[in-house]
């Protein structure tokens, strides 16, 4: 199977909160149950919907959280108040993981295993976990440890590379500067300008704001994206790159951040009964992957969106629109020289870049925005793509029309 027939998905059956910088708004809530509580408050009161109508649940998530163990049928009762026992499967494949479990979920839709699912993505790179591992072997049997976040952003344990490295690899490959990484990053944050114009009239199409706690006594709505700098080209210029005779600073790279987002994806018929457009229909087209050498993460989103456009039976050259998980502005840069996809043209409204990193939630983020963007556009097919750590990368084609 290279392509989707049968998995729609329903215009504004979508929704991403705002993201936080770390250690920000969201940081004091399990991201388990503020996504499904955020997932459950959508369905009730933007869609109006009784979220009983879900038959099957994808919970992706990639930071552990308590009571990890049994996340994905934790959030699905949440979702359902356990007014329906709706099973859910736990999928976790790092910044893919948004991108895995649409295509799981389409997947599921094409063999007709049932008629509505519903994909939920959440994480909190805030107050990562700190583990110890049982090491009976070890001096006196001293304990292993690891910081879920911090140890894993330096590599993974067969090739220690930190994430930014894994872009200088990339960029010295292809010879990109750091002038050519400014020019990308000041392009992302004026395409994000534009997404806040008009009171956030962009945003506002498909965001939902989660309500997060603030103290014992008090919680809070979260309407806003958190922690994203301001950008000018002489800031840019003056910061020097990470690694030394590199050509990332910190301006041009992403921030961790947590959030959550959630889609459904249902058949052709029930995607128009509970679209807020029923003349406006969203389809999954096809999904891609790929994993590349050790250490080279930036350039595996190339070969996956080849796949997803092959599978499809498309040429970028019939692409509409391109959003990628752009961690480093290295990412887009090699897309560009690859493909031959203008480089100013991907990503407008925002991405992850500019807004911030949260794992599991961050490539269907982007995805609802990039079916807002087709929807303006008067519809055709859009392609996302982007890595994820392990040198690996997915990516998703779907049609709006």
């Amino acid at each position: 199977m290279k392509s989707y027939t049968k998995a729609y998905i329903p215009y504004g059956g979508y929704f991403s909160s705002p993201f936080s910088r770390w250690q920000g708004s969201m940081q004091n809530d399990n991201a388990v149950s503020l996504a499904a509580n955020t997932a459950r408050r959508w369905f009730l009161e933007r869609k109006k919907l009784d979220p009983t109508i879900i038959d099957y649940m994808y919970f992706g998530c990639t930071v552990a959280q308590n009571h990890w163990f049994i996340a994905h049928n934790w959030a699905a009762a949440i979702l359902t108040d356990d007014k329906k026992y709706v099973p859910a499967l736990f999928v976790n494949q790092a910044c893919s993981t948004s991108t895995t479990v649409l295509n799981l979920t389409a997947k599921d839709l094409e063999l007709g295993v049932y008629e509505v699912g519903f994909c939920l993505m959440a994480d909190r790179c805030s107050n990562g976990p700190h583990t110890i591992w049982p090491d009976p072997l070890g001096p006196g049997g001293q304990p292993d440890r690891e910081d879920w976040n911090m140890d894993n952003f330096g590599g993974s344990p067969r090739h220690r590379a930190a994430m930014v490295q894994t872009a200088e690899n990339v960029a010295a490959e292809m010879g990109i500067a750091k002038e050519e990484c400014d020019a990308v990053v000041l392009r992302r944050f004026e395409q994000y300008q534009q997404a806040l114009a008009n009171g956030r009239a962009f945003q506002k199409r498909y965001m939902f704001p989660p309500e997060v706690t603030v103290n014992r006594k008090k919680t809070k709505l979260v309407e806003e994206d958190e922690g994203w700098t301001p950008t000018t080209a002489e800031g840019l210029a003056k910061l020097k790159p990470v690694v030394a005779g590199g050509c990332l600073s910190f301006g041009a790279q992403t921030f961790p951040a947590d959030g959550n987002c959630g889609f459904i994806v249902t058949t052709k018929e029930k995607a128009k009964e509970l679209s807020a457009d029923p003349a406006l229909e969203i389809q999954i087209i096809s999904y891609g992957y790929a994993r590349v050498k050790p250490m080279f993460m930036p350039a595996a989103p190339i070969p996956a969106a080849e796949m997803a456009l092959a599978n499809a039976g498309l040429k970028i050259g019939d692409i509409k629109a391109v959003k990628t998980h752009n961690p480093f502005a290295v990412n887009d840069i090699a897309f560009s020289r690859k493909t031959g996809y203008d480089l100013m043209k991907m990503n407008n409204n925002g991405s992850s870049l500019i807004y911030g990193h949260p794992q599991g939630p961050t490539a269907g983020r982007a995805i609802a925005e990039l079916i807002e963007e087709l929807a303006i556009l008067g519809g055709g097919y859009g392609l996302f793509t982007g890595c994820a750590a392990g040198d690996t990368a997915g990516a998703l084609v779907v049609r709006v029309g």
